[in-house]
Parts: structure tokens; sequence; C-alpha cells
């Protein structure tokens, strides 16, 4: 799943001639700390309620004040493990989307990523979700299913993106009906594909269910 399908259309941008007063009370109604803020579909940052709820003057406008985390988003296409990473790692229950023009697309909330989790096949039943990372060159889905079927195991569907830490590398997200994964594993990376995340029950190599965790931490829930 990635950024773009999570997108919350319900909570729509400030502009930069909006009020102190109207952000802080767009918070409470949508529930959140933080809101985008655009201009001509360019995300200036966010406007926390950390920041605004100290100042005096409520009806001065956003654009009079300093606006946080201006480069904290995620383009729309990632995966939405990133859109975690980027909320857990800011400590922000928002995080905003831009298409490939850098232009301002919506955001997504912490919600909605719990959401996302929800949705996996894997954490509601039988199967697995397994993500590979690899160079471009080196994808070949008819070897690696090849290694996967080998194991008397199935791929039900399989979606490619880009690598967003290295542009020449791609992701490879693999839903596979079992839940025991370790000899996939083994034979993946013996052919030197490198697995970074998976879900699946009762496995104590399980990126997913740790960030997960963090997630849970973070929200102390």
């Amino acid at each position: 799943m990635i950024a773009e399908e999570l997108i919350n259309q319900m909570i729509p941008p400030l502009k930069l001639y909006d009020t102190v007063d109207k952000a802080l009370r767009w918070m409470d109604e949508f529930r959140v700390n933080e809101l985008p803020v655009s201009r001509n579909r360019k995300y200036m940052g966010l406007a926390t309620e950390t920041n605004l709820i100290e100042l005096p003057d409520r009806s001065q406008t956003l654009e009079q004040i300093k606006l946080e985390y201006q480069d904290v988003f995620v383009m729309h296409h990632q995966h939405f493990y990133d859109v975690m990473e980027a909320a857990i790692k800011n400590k922000i229950q928002v995080v905003p989307v831009l298409d490939e023009e850098q232009d301002y697309m919506g955001i997504i909330t912490i919600n909605d990523t719990l959401a996302a989790f929800g949705q996996m096949s894997a954490l509601q039943g039988q199967g697995s979700i397994l993500v590979l990372t690899m160079q471009e060159r080196d994808y070949s889905l008819g070897q690696i299913s090849r290694l996967i079927e080998e194991e008397n195991v199935k791929i039900l569907s399989a979606y490619v993106s880009p690598d967003e830490v290295d542009p020449y590398n791609i992701k490879l997200t693999l839903k596979l009906n079992t839940t025991d994964l370790t000899r996939i594993i083994a034979t993946l990376e013996r052919f030197e594909y490198r697995v970074t995340a998976q879900f699946q029950d009762g496995s104590k190599y399980d990126v997913g269910r740790d960030r997960l965790d963090m997630l849970f931490k973070y929200l102390d829930i």
C-alpha cells in the first residue's frame, strides 16, 4: 500500500492568510496536533498546536509565524512503512504527501496508517507479506517466483515500487500463501536478495511488527 492510497480527503490544508484562531479550531475539529499549510499548491510546513497555543494574538495570520517541519513529507509513491517512519521519527500525527512536481496532494494521519495495517491480510489471516530490496538490474520476478515455488509456496500478488533511498534500487512487495517464511527467507538471502520487511505470525524476524510496535509505543496505546 502506497502513500497516495492513504490520503485523508476530509482534512484540507490551511492557507497562509488563515488565522491562528482558525488553525487551532481546525486542529480541535479534526483531532490532530498539526495541520499542513500550503500556498499555490506548494507545501509550506506544518502549523503545530504546541507553537500556536501560546501566542497571545490569535488574530495574526499563519504567514506571520514560523511554520515547522518544512522538510518532512513523503512522496505519493512511497510505501506506508515510510509514512510510519516519518511520523515516528518526527513525533507528528500527520504526514504531508507530495507529487513529482513537489505539489501538495494531502495528508495521512496516524489513524490512517493504523487502518492500513488493519487491511493487511497477513495480519488478518493466513498468509504473509514479504518486502525485498534489490538493484533494478537484478529484478526478475520469474527467478524469484521459481525460488519461492520450490518451497511449495505460491505468490498471490506482487507490487514493485521505487526505493526512495537509492534511485538504482527497487522494492518488491510479495503476498504469499504461507505464514512460515523461514526457508523462503534463507533461500532468497542465499541468492543475495535482501529482505527488508515482513508480516507473519510467530516470527522473530519481523520488521513489520517491530514497526507496528514502535507506532503503538509512540501513540501510547
